[in-house]
C-alpha cells in the first residue's frame, strides 16, 4: 500500500548511505531495548532506529550479550544506531570505534537528555552549556570513524534558537552527518509545546539532513513538522513504544487490524522474556505498560490491570483478559501516561 503522504517515502540520505524512510526511532531510555526493538522490526517502515543511552565510558569494554543496553540483534544492526553519552572527546572517540567495529550503521551523541543525574556529570543537555567541549566531542568522534555521526540536541538552556543555530553550523563543520533537534529548551521536561521554529532555523544553517523531533504523535504532525520547518524527517518516540506499528502505517501503508494492541502486547512479552532474565523483564515490561493503557479511552483504569502481579505468566493473562475485550482506542494516545 501507498505512504499516508510522500513525504514519508522521501529518501534519507546520512554521509553516503541512502536510506528509505524519513521517520526514525528516537533513543529513550528504558523503552528503545532490544526486545521493542525486535517486535518494531517486523512491522518496519523506519529509515533507521537509535538504541538506549550507552555510557562512553563502558562501551569499549562492553559484552553485547549481558549489557542491558548496549545489545541488539545481527538481523538489526546495518539500520541501529548507537547513542553514547559522555563528557570527554577521547573517551567518546574509543566508544564510536567499538561501535564502527561491531557493524552499526552509525554514532549518536547525545546532547539532549536533561535528567538530572545525566547533566550534573557534565553529559547530555549539559553540554550546551559547555560549546567549546560539544564541538571538540564532535570532532573527535568524526576523526575516528567512517560511518555517520550524528547529534542529538535541543534549544539549550534559554528560550532562544541562537545558541542552537551556532551549534548546528559548528557541528556540521566538525564533520557531523545528520542532526536530531529537539525544540525545547533543557530544562522544559515537555511542560510546554515544541517550538517549530526553531527547527526551521536550524535547518536553514546547515546542508547536512536536520531530524525534527518532539510531539510527533500522527501523520498530520510529522506532515506538518516537515512542511513547516523543511527538516528531512521525523525522530518518533513516545508515539513509536505505544503504536510500534507508526512507521509502517506512515510509510508503508499498512492498516492495524483490530487486535493490533493484543497481539502486540503478546508478541513484547516473549521478546522481553527472551531477551532478559525474569526479574529484568518484569520491570521494563511494566515500563511500557503506560505507553500500551495510553492507546485507550480509559487507559488510566486499564494500566493496573495489565500491570498487576509479578510473573510473565500473570502479564500474559492480563493481557488477554484486559485486551481481548477490545477496549476503546482512543484517537490520539493519552500523552499523560508517557510521562508516568
Amino acid at each position: 500500500m501507498p505512504p499516508l503522504s510522500p513525504l514519508f517515502s522521501l529518501p534519507l540520505n546520512v554521509g553516503s548511505l541512502s536510506l528509505s524512510s524519513p521517520l526514525v526511532l528516537a533513543p529513550m531510555a528504558g523503552l528503545g531495548h532490544v526486545a521493542y526493538r525486535e517486535v518494531l522490526g517486523r512491522f518496519g517502515g523506519f529509515g533507521f532506529m537509535v538504541s538506549e543511552m550507552c555510557n562512553a565510558r563502558a562501551v569499549p569494554q562492553e559484552s553485547r550479550h549481558h549489557s542491558p543496553v548496549f545489545r541488539w540483534r545481527d538481523e538489526e544492526a546495518a539500520r541501529l544506531v548507537c547513542q553514547i553519552f559522555g563528557g570527554e572527546p577521547a573517551v567518546m572517540a574509543d566508544a564510536a570505534r567499538r561501535i564502527e567495529a561491531e557493524g552499526l550503521l552509525g554514532v549518536d551523541i547525545n546532547m539532549g537528555c536533561s535528567v538530572s543525574a545525566i547533566c550534573k556529570k557534565g553529559y547530555g543537555a549539559a553540554l550546551l552549556k559547555d560549546p567549546e567541549r560539544a564541538v571538540a566531542i564532535v570532532r573527535a568522534v568524526r576523526q575516528a570513524v567512517r560511518c555517520p555521526v550524528m547529534v542529538k540536541f535541543r534549544s539549550g538552556w534559554e528560550n532562544s534558537a541562537d545558541l542552537a543555530v551556532d551549534l548546528a553550523r559548528r557541528f556540521e563543520d566538525a564533520g557531523a552527518d545528520l542532526l536530531t533537534f529537539h525544540p525545547r529548551i533543557a530544562p522544559d521536561r515537555r511542560s510546554r509545546p515544541p517550538r517549530r521554529e526553531h527547527i526551521r532555523a536550524v535547518v536553514d544553517a546547515v546542508t547536512i539532513p536536520v531530524l525534527g523531533n518532539g510531539n510527533a504523535f500522527s501523520a498530520e504532525d510529522c506532515m506538518t513538522m516537515m512542511r513547516e520547518t523543511g527538516c528531512a524527517g521525523v525522530s518518533i518516540g513516545r508515539m513509536a513504544i505505544a503504536r510500534p506499528w507508526i512507521f509502517a502505517q506512515l510509510a508503508l501503508g499498512f492498516s492495524p487490524s483490530e487486535d493490533i494492541y493484543l497481539r502486540t502486547a503478546l508478541e513484547m512479552i516473549d521478546s522481553i522474556w527472551k531477551h532478559f532474565a525474569p526479574e529484568r523483564a518484569i520491570k521494563m515490561y511494566k515500563k511500557y505498560l503506560p505507553y500500551l493503557a495510553a492507546n485507550f479511552v480509559y487507559g488510566h483504569s486499564l494500566w493496573p490491570e495489565l500491570a498487576r502481579g509479578a510473573t510473565r505468566e500473570e502479564m500474559t493473562d492480563n493481557a488477554m483478559r484486559v485486551l481481548g475485550r477490545m477496549p476503546q482506542v482512543a484517537k490520539t494516545p493519552n500523552a499523560f501516561l508517557f510521562t508516568s
